[in-house]
């Protein structure tokens, strides 16, 4: 005997008309339809296809909008609010939204998703039998995707983040290619979700892409210099950050490599606006 479940989509019957919508049946179980989850009048007997959800209160409801989304199919829903130690809530298409939780999110809150981002979810249930959306793994991921052609290469990208962690962030682009972002070439973590832009920096023999969200070269040494310049000020026109400095800590403060902070610092030294000695870098003016 087939049942009424949460997150399944159905054929049902329509029993009676009430003064709220209508009752549905299935094998002798009632559902409601409220009237705002028709989309149309219906009449006895008519059979009609409906979502199954819980409402508020924790009741099975129906509605006649279906979404895109089920235990089985993936698709991409807009985040539309972030709850502190709780997760966030999509929009699948009905009149209520779903939460993603936090358990399926990253450990790090900065990065969560906010309102208007997009995640590629699909249904699930949690011990209680609530209904939730999660978020697409990795082996999911690459079964939806497409390999990436050579031709992309060096050329400009977009797309959603869909993983992050410390080594890097990852990405589905707007063609469906997978793509990774190395944290060296990124000035700040995306979130989850978020929507992104980059430059295509390597193609792999298996389609998948390595993206830098930094500006080419000489824009990213124009900014860098003006990071430094802006981090002096800040500090009376002195920093113990010198081309010598250790790696680490200059990517801890600066999120950028060494390599990138020398040429910086070679760029003002060129330009007479810093000078270093004894370990110090100051600025010309500053003394």
């Amino acid at each position: 005997m087939t049942e009424l479940q949460v997150g399944t989509t159905q054929n049902l019957s329509v029993l009676r008309a009430i003064e709220t919508g209508y009752v549905l049946t299935l094998n002798n179980q009632e559902v409601l339809l409220h009237t705002n989850e028709a989309t149309k009048e219906l009449e006895v007997d008519e059979d009609v296809l409906v979502f199954l959800y819980h409402t508020k209160k924790g009741s099975m409801a129906a509605t006649m909008s279906i979404p895109s989304v089920s235990f089985e199919q993936y698709d991409w829903v807009e985040v539309k609010e972030s709850v502190k130690r709780l997760g966030v809530f999509v929009d699948i298409g009905i009149s209520k939204d779903l939460l993603v939780s936090e358990d399926d999110l990253p450990i790090i809150e900065h990065v969560w998703p906010q309102a208007g981002d997009k995640l590629f979810v699909c249904l699930s249930n949690d011990q209680k039998g609530r209904l939730l959306a999660k978020p697409a793994t990795e082996n999911v991921v690459e079964m939806y995707c497409e390999p990436a052609p050579e031709s992309l290469l060096h050329q400009l990208i977009s797309g959603h983040i869909y993983r992050s962690n410390k080594v890097g962030s990852f990405l589905i682009t707007e063609e469906g290619y997978r793509g990774f972002i190395h944290h060296s070439e990124r000035k700040e973590e995306p979130r989850l979700g978020e929507w992104v832009k980059g430059r295509v920096i390597d193609v792999k023999s298996v389609g998948t892409l390595n993206i830098s969200l930094r500006p080419v070269k000489e824009e990213a040494l124009d900014e860098d210099s003006e990071e430094i310049l802006a981090f002096m000020n800040e500090r009376g026109g002195k920093m113990f950050f010198t081309d010598k400095s250790d790696p680490d800590e200059i990517r801890d403060t600066f999120n950028i490599s060494k390599a990138a902070f020398k040429r910086a610092l070679g760029r003002l030294l060129k330009q007479g606006k810093i000078e270093q000695h004894d370990g110090l870098t100051t600025l010309k003016d500053s003394e």
